[in-house]
């Protein structure tokens, strides 16, 4: 059985029809059948003339069967389990029974109910409430009567946690990863536990946190189902003051430590004199260095993640800081592991590398079924939650590249700016570092919060007499520059596929404007294109404007190409084309850069020196960046590319592959 989407009911005809099914089974003429709260029941729309017919005292109506509950204002119930069978004895793979206004459109959107890929409530596998699987005692407060099992259950909560965070990092929901714990979803119950109440309560914060961040950045758009909460508890009461719980715990299991080294030091002290965290003397100082390390990651990540909120990067040298005492806390992570191991009742693990806990053993209070029924808006997935090694190795990932991003110099030069997200996009960095960088680049439609976008076109353009010029501010090119450049910071900031997919689209804007600037320079000021000495203000700055959108333009065509490369869209037959198109663009980008160059060294000097022949000297004076020496080597080598695979192809036939499609000479004069 399939359900679609509800639909206009059409008009009623002359003659009543009715929605057939195999077998014989039909829908009354007239009526609209609607799910009701059962698969079994659907509500019936009485039809006007039944309702007239019915009014006459014809005795009294059959009243509805037992176990259907009464009927309300809008309808009746009717038992249709006689329809459904009749149906199901008859219908074969594929076939379904539906009414006369169900189209193929209908289709696309229907859920097909008892299918297992589409219906997230067939399977039984786990409980369907929070209470019946407390009531199942799948969730113990304590979690074991035996202080040294509890502190391991504990540890092994922890370290679940650890690695379905780093699993809905990659992109999978958070119903499915961090609250699958029960312990998290009833916060309550672990009020009295203060290590994992203290624990839990950093988490949420911290992941609240990440999907504002998130959100705000919009990058979500990649990888949608990051930042949809299902009505999950995300903000709960006291959370913002977790980190003085957890401050509070950390002070507590710190002096036990203390405590255990000053006992194994000078033998004078005893564990009885301090509230131990289990029975065992002997573990006791290998269970306070693992719990530590793992609750000041999570006191550090959560600074981490506050510090980088901070407007115009005022928390960026705190936030490195943090990063540092994350990576050191990671490292005791990792030594803590042997001892968890050697403590646990696991003699021998098998596949240890998909383990999702240090100690390897298979953690209490997590049930993956509690929330299949909240993810309606899509199909259920089969999320494999990432091993505890690999979550290790992606936190590293993360915080080496949140370091990169706290180490930005804020600097408001766009060139600058868009070669750091260049470099920054080669190590591959996942959603939550991008998202980072894009909040820290573009705040309330201002590079780094503070500086507006006309004002870094401006200094881009060397003229810093026009720096918050309101005519210049206000000009209609210059406001749409600036949007585009916005949207470039932000499409920059996306992944690999998604950015190229929007490069495409943003190329075609910047020629636009780019034609529409050069269209106004010749009806305002003629055919003139050199910088002349005598020329006014508004026709330099127009002048430049035109070439520095220009340049960017040609920017975006070459990073178009390059990122070609890196998702493997070329065949082999076209790296002679695409060779050829990327010398073309970079001749025309180096030659833009140069224009600018000259543009601005001659503003120096009319700012510097007032005389007449400075112009001549102008072209060979001038220094010209490695920016532009880079350039010039990207041209030889796209040149030498393309004439040695033309060659190749020429004389021994290589990188030939024929397409049933266009010619590369038809997509060559297509293109151009």
């Amino acid at each position: 059985a399939a359900a679609a989407p509800p639909r206009p009911r059409p008009a009623p005809s002359s003659e009543p029809s009715a929605g057939l099914g195999r077998g014989g089974a039909k829908i009354p003429p007239g009526r609209t059948p609607r799910f009701g709260p059962s698969i079994f029941c659907c509500r019936i729309r009485p039809d006007p003339m039944e309702a007239s017919s019915s009014s006459s005292p014809a005795g009294p109506a059959p009243g509805p069967p037992p176990s259907i509950p009464p009927s309300g204002d809008q309808g009746v119930w009717a038992d249709v389990s006689p329809l459904i069978a009749a149906a199901c004895a008859d219908l074969q793979d594929g076939e379904l029974v539906h009414g006369e206004n169900f189209s193929l459109f209908a289709a696309m959107s229907a859920l097909e109910i008892m299918d297992p890929k589409m219906d997230s409530g067939i399977e039984r596998s786990g409980y369907y409430s929070i209470d019946e699987a407390i009531e199942d005692g799948i969730a113990p407060v304590p979690l074991s009567l035996d202080r040294t099992l509890d502190i391991q259950r504990t540890l092994d909560v922890i370290d679940h946690l650890f690695s379905c965070e780093a699993t809905w990092h990659k992109g999978h929901t958070l119903a499915q990863t961090v609250f699958t714990c029960i312990y998290l979803m009833k916060m309550e119950r672990i009020s009295s536990h203060a290590v994992l109440n203290s624990f839990c309560r950093i988490l949420r914060a911290t992941c609240n946190s990440v999907i504002s961040v998130v959100s705000t950045a919009r990058t979500h758009e990649e990888e949608d189902l990051f930042t949809m909460s299902f009505g999950l508890p995300l903000n709960g009461e006291g959370d913002d003051k977790c980190l003085s719980v957890l401050n509070s715990v950390e002070e507590t299991i710190s002096r036990q430590l203390r405590a255990c080294k000053s006992q194994a030091l000078s033998k004078k002290k005893t564990l009885e004199e301090f509230e131990s965290l289990q029975d065992n003397p002997e573990l006791e100082e290998g269970y306070c260095r693992a719990l530590l390390c793992r609750l000041r990651f999570r006191k550090h990540f959560h600074h981490v993640v506050t510090c980088m909120r901070k407007p115009q990067g005022r928390g960026l040298d705190l936030a490195r800081k943090h990063v540092t005492s994350c990576l050191a806390e990671l490292s005791s992570m990792l030594k803590s592991q042997e001892f968890l191991k050697s403590q646990s009742d696991i003699t021998s693990q098998k596949g240890d590398e998909s383990c999702t806990t240090a100690s390897g053993c298979r953690p209490i209070g997590f049930d993956v079924s509690l929330n299949s029924r909240l993810l309606s808006p899509a199909p259920p997935r089969a999320v494999q939650i990432l091993a505890w090694s690999d979550a290790i190795r992606y936190f590293e990932k993360l915080l080496h590249d949140l370091d990169i991003i706290c180490a930005l110099s804020l600097d408001p030069v766009l060139e600058n700016v868009l070669h750091f997200i260049a470099q920054f996009q080669k190590s591959v960095p996942d959603l939550v570092p991008r998202a980072f960088l894009q909040t820290l680049l573009v705040q309330d439609g201002k590079l780094y919060g503070r500086d507006l976008f006309c004002d870094v076109i401006s200094r881009a353009l060397s003229l810093p007499d026009i720096i918050g010029d309101k005519e210049f501010q206000s000009n209609e090119f210059v406001v749409q520059l600036g949007q585009l450049v916005t949207n470039l910071l932000k499409i920059l900031c996306t992944n690999t596929a998604w950015q190229r997919r929007k490069l495409g689209k943003s190329l075609q804007d910047w020629s636009t404007i780019s034609i529409q600037l050069e269209l106004a320079l010749k009806r305002e000021f003629g055919e003139t294109r050199n910088v002349l000495a005598d020329e006014n203000m508004c026709m330099r700055v127009s002048k430049q404007l035109l070439v520095w959108s220009q340049e960017h333009t040609y920017w975006i065509a070459s990073r178009f190409l390059i990122l070609g490369f890196e998702l493997d869209l070329y065949s082999p037959s076209e790296y002679c084309m695409v060779y050829w198109y990327m010398h073309v663009v970079f001749i025309k980008l180096i030659e833009k850069m140069q224009l600018r160059i000259l543009a601005s060294n001659e503003n120096s000097r009319r700012k510097g020196k007032k005389k007449k022949d400075h112009s001549k000297d102008s072209v060979r004076d001038t220094p010209f960046p490695s920016s532009c020496l880079l350039l010039q080597c990207y041209v030889l080598l796209s040149e030498g590319l393309s004439m040695l695979l033309a060659a190749l192809r020429k004389e021994s036939k290589s990188f030939q592959s024929p397409s049933i499609f266009n010619t590369e000479q038809e997509v060559v004069q297509i293109v151009l």
